[in-house]
C-alpha cells in the first residue's frame, strides 16, 4: 500500500508562493488584493468586498486556481519573432508551453492559405474585419463566447450579432451545464442554483455528483469541511474515488494543515459510467421504503408525484443494481443518511451533464431533492458547480441562441430596432454547419473552441472550413493554430479583467453579481472587449440607429441590461452604489417556483440501458488545469500522472492484458491515442479515465437531444 494522497496541504501553499515569486510578489499582491472578481471558477471571490474575500466576507478566500489564473495575466507580451513562426512550429508546443509563451500584445493576422501570422495595426485590423463581415450573410456566421468575458462585453457581443441579422449566438455552457438549465427548467422553473453561499453553512447533508471539487473548485472543499465538522455528512457519487475528496488539508485552516488533512467524504458511491439515473432511482426507492418522503410539502407544492412514485416502485432492485453498478445495501446506506438529514444540498458537475441523458439526470437530482422537501427553504437546495467565473452571467445577459419573448421585446423597445426571431445555432449545430461549409465567419470571444469540441479530427476539419475567423483573446491557445490553415484568421489582444479601463460585472454560481474595478495597467497595446466590439459595430453597421460608441461607457450598457433583463435592475447604478446583489427570483428560500402553475414538477423518465461495451471512457481535468488551460503537465492528486496517462482499475488492467506503468494504444470509433501510459486507479469496473482535452481525439459528436451537450463522458473504447 502506498501512502494516502491528501488534497491541498503544504505542497499547494509552497506552489502558490513559488508562482507568486515567479511573477513578482508586488504584481501578485496587487492582482490578488484588487477589487476584481476572480477569473477562475464560478464559486466566486473578489469584487467590492476585497480581492481575496467571498460574498460572505470570509478572508482569505483564494486558491491555486486563482493564483494560476493571475499568473497568466501578469506575463510579458509574446515576442513578435515568436508569433511569426510557422503554424507547424507553434503546433510543436504542448498546452503548457503555449500557455507560458506570454500574453498576446498586438493584433496579428494570417491571410488565407498562409502558414503564419504577422503583426498588424489596430485600425487596419478593425477595418479589415468589418469589410470581411460585410461580404457575408449574417446567418452564415456564428458568435461564440467563453465564460471569462464580462456581462458588459457579452451584452454588446450578442446585440451586435442580432442587429447584424443572426441569432447564431452561443457560449461555452452548451458544452458544460446546458443540461442543467434544461433539467431544472422542467422541474422547478429556473436553471440556476437555488441556494446562496450562506445556505451551505446550514446544511447537514451534501451530496456531490459527478464532480471533483478538490481539483476544479478547491475553495468549495472548505464548505464541505464545515459540513463534516458540524457532524453532517458529505457523500460523493463518482466512478473515480478521487484522493482529494477523501482527505484534504485546507490551507486556510491551521488545524486541518497541522493534522495532515480533514476527512471530507463520509460515504462514497462509485457507479458505472452512465448509471446515475438508476442510482438516483434506487436512492428514491430506499427513501420511500423508509417512509421519509415530505408528504405535506409534496401535496402543497408539487405535481406529477403519483406517476413518478409508481415508476420508482416498479423498478426492480436487481435491475437498479445492474444499471447503477452499485449494490442495494450501499444504496440503502446512503439513502438512510439522506432520510435523516434536516438540510440537504445537492451539487453536481459535468460528470452528470456530459451524457446523452444529462438533462434527464438533472431532473432526477431535482426529483430526489423534492422528495424530502429540500428545495424552497433555507439551508437546502440545488447547486450546479459552474466551471468558469462568468459563464452564468454570460447566459443571463443573452449570449444564447434563443431569448425569452419578454427579453426580445424589451431589447427591441430599448433600441428601437426589430431583431430576428429565427432559432439560432447552438454550439454543436454551428460546428456541424461549419463541417458542411455553411459557415463563412466565426467571431470567437475568449475560450478555446477547437479543443473544447469532441472528436478533435472532425473539429479541426470543421473549423478549417470557416473562411474568416475573428478571435478576441488574452493569450494564444491551440484553437488559434489548429483548423486555421485554409482561411483567414485575425486575432485581437484584449485586456484581462483587472486591466479593464472601466468597471465590469460578473455573476457567480450563487446568482451573485460582483463589480470589478479593473484599472491595472500592464500592456500598452491591448484593448477592452467592449471597446473592440463598439468600434467593429460602428464600422460594420454605419447606418444603424444604435450609437455603438456610447457603449464605450460601461454604465450605458449596464443601464440597458437593467431595463431589459428581469432581476438585473440593481445593475443600473452598481458602479455608484457599489452594492453587489443576488439576482431576483432565483434563490428559493420559500417554495415559490417559477413554473407556469407555481408548483415544482416531479418528472418521470425511463432508466437508460447500461452500456454494453466492456470499457467506457470518461474525460477529466487535472489539478493543474483550468478548462483547456494547462498550468502543470502532471497531476499531483493522481500520482503525478502526465497528460498522456490512461487510468483503469487494477482488475481491468489485468483483464485486458495490460501492465500498470506500461504503454498501450487506446482506440475508439473516432480516433486513437498512441503510446499512452497505463495507470492503476480506484475506478468502477469497466471505466477508463483520460485527460481532457487530449482525449477528445477519442470522443464523438453524439449529443443529449434536449440540451445539445456532447457525450464527453461515455465513449466506448478498447486497447491495442
Amino acid at each position: 500500500m502506498t501512502k494516502q494522497t491528501v488534497g491541498g496541504g503544504p505542497k499547494k501553499v509552497l506552489y502558490a508562493l513559488a508562482t507568486a515569486r515567479r511573477i513578482g510578489l508586488k504584481n501578485s499582491a496587487k492582482a490578488l488584493t484588487s477589487h476584481n472578481a476572480c477569473k477562475a471558477c464560478g464559486l466566486g471571490m473578489g469584487g467590492q468586498r476585497g480581492g481575496m474575500v467571498n460574498e460572505l466576507g470570509e478572508f482569505p478566500s483564494v486558491c491555486n486556481k486563482s493564483i494560476q489564473a493571475q499568473s497568466t495575466d501578469i506575463q510579458q507580451p509574446i515576442p513578435i519573432e515568436v508569433l511569426t513562426h510557422s503554424l507547424d512550429d507553434l503546433r510543436e508546443l504542448d498546452g503548457y508551453e503555449l500557455e507560458h509563451l506570454g500574453r498576446l500584445g498586438t493584433p496579428i493576422y494570417k491571410p488565407a492559405g498562409s502558414d503564419r501570422y504577422q503583426p498588424v495595426e489596430w485600425d487596419w485590423a478593425l477595418d479589415h474585419a468589418a469589410a470581411r463581415l460585410r461580404d457575408i450573410d449574417p446567418n452564415c456566421s456564428f458568435f461564440y463566447s467563453s465564460g471569462r468575458s464580462s456581462n458588459e462585453a457579452g451584452f454588446v457581443f450578442q446585440l451586435l450579432a442580432r442587429v447584424w441579422g443572426t441569432n447564431n449566438v452561443n457560449n461555452c455552457s452548451y458544452y458544460c451545464h446546458q443540461a442543467t438549465g434544461v433539467g431544472l427548467d422542467t422541474t422547478i422553473g429556473t436553471g440556476t442554483s437555488t441556494v446562496e453561499l450562506a445556505d451551505l453553512g446550514l446544511a447537514d447533508f451534501l451530496l456531490v455528483i459527478g464532480a471533483n471539487p478538490s481539483s476544479n473548485h478547491p475553495r468549495f472543499i472548505h464548505q464541505l469541511k464545515g459540513v463534516r465538522e458540524r457532524g453532517g455528512d458529505v457523500v460523493f457519487i463518482n466512478p473515480a474515488k478521487e484522493p482529494g475528496l477523501i482527505k484534504f488539508a485546507v490551507p486556510k485552516s491551521a488545524r486541518s494543515m497541522l493534522t495532515g488533512g480533514t476527512e471530507i467524504a463520509s460515504d462514497y458511491l462509485q457507479p458505472r459510467i452512465g448509471g446515475d439515473i438508476a442510482l438516483l432511482k434506487g436512492l428514491a426507492k430506499a427513501v420511500l421504503a423508509l417512509g421519509a418522503e415530505a408528504t405535506e410539502f409534496i401535496a402543497d407544492h408539487c405535481t406529477g408525484f403519483a406517476e413518478w412514485r409508481a415508476d420508482i416502485e416498479r423498478q426492480d432492485w436487481t435491475e437498479i443494481e445492474v444499471a447503477a453498478g452499485i449494490s442495494r445495501a450501499d444504496i440503502e446506506r446512503v439513502a438512510a443518511l439522506y432520510a435523516s438529514a434536516k438540510n440537504a444540498v445537492f451539487a453536481w458537475g459535468m460528470g452528470v451533464t456530459h451524457h446523452v441523458h444529462g438533462s434527464d439526470t438533472v431532473e432526477y437530482i431535482a426529483n430526489l431533492a423534492l422528495l424530502r422537501g429540500m428545495i424552497g427553504r433555507l439551508g437546502a437546495g440545488l447547486l450546479p458547480l459552474r466551471g468558469h467565473s462568468n459563464v452564468q452571467g454570460i447566459g443571463t445577459i443573452g449570449v444564447k441562441p434563443v431569448l425569452a419573448d419578454d427579453v426580445i421585446v424589451a431589447m427591441e423597445r430599448a433600441f428601437d430596432f426589430k431583431l430576428p426571431r429565427s432559432k439560432g445555432y447552438d454550439t454543436m449545430a454551428a460546428m456541424k454547419a461549419a463541417e458542411t461549409g455553411d459557415i463563412d465567419a466565426a467571431i470567437i470571444m475568449g475560450g478555446n473552441l477547437f479543443q473544447a469540441n469532441p472528436q478533435s479530427g472532425w473539429a479541426r476539419t470543421a473549423m478549417d472550413r470557416i473562411g474568416f475567423k475573428l478571435f478576441l483573446t488574452t493569450t494564444i491557445n491551440r484553437g488559434h493554430i489548429e483548423g486555421v490553415d485554409a482561411g483567414e484568421s485575425l486575432i485581437l489582444p484584449v485586456t484581462a479583467r483587472d486591466e479593464e479601463w472601466q468597471p465590469t460585472t460578473q455573476e457567480s454560481m450563487f446568482n451573485f453579481v460582483r463589480l470589478s474595478d479593473g484599472g491595472i495597467d500592464r500592456l500598452d497595446n491591448v484593448r477592452p472587449e467592449v471597446t473592440i466590439l463598439a468600434d467593429l459595430a460602428s464600422r460594420l453597421l454605419p447606418d444603424c440607429p444604435i450609437d455603438w460608441q456610447t457603449f464605450k461607457q460601461h454604465r450605458t450598457i449596464r443601464e440597458a441590461i437593467a431595463k431589459i433583463v428581469p432581476g438585473m435592475e440593481p445593475l443600473a447604478d452598481i458602479d455608484v452604489a457599489k452594492q453587489e446583489f443576488h439576482i431576483a427570483n432565483r434563490l428559493l428560500h420559500t417554495p415559490a417556483f417559477q413554473t407556469a402553475d407555481s408548483k415544482a414538477h416531479f418528472v418521470t423518465r425511463p432508466t437508460p440501458k447500461p452500456h454494453d461495451a466492456p470499457l467506457i471512457l470518461t474525460t477529466v481535468r487535472s489539478e493543474g488545469q483550468f478548462n483547456t488551460i494547462i498550468y502543470e503537465r502532471t497531476d499531483s492528486y493522481r500520482g503525478d500522472a502526465d497528460r498522456w496517462t490512461v487510468m483503469l482499475s487494477p482488475a481491468d488492467i489485468a483483464a485486458h492484458g495490460l501492465n500498470d506503468g506500461g504503454t498501450a494504444t487506446l482506440v475508439s470509433a473516432q480516433g486513437r491515442m498512441e503510446g499512452v501510459t497505463i495507470k492503476s486507479f480506484d475506478l468502477a469496473k469497466g471505466s477508463v479515465m483520460a485527460y481532457y482535452p487530449e482525449a477528445n481525439i477519442l470522443t464523438g459528436t453524439k449529443i443529449d437531444p434536449r440540451s445539445k451537450t456532447p457525450s464527453f463522458k461515455a465513449t466506448p473504447v478498447w486497447f491495442e
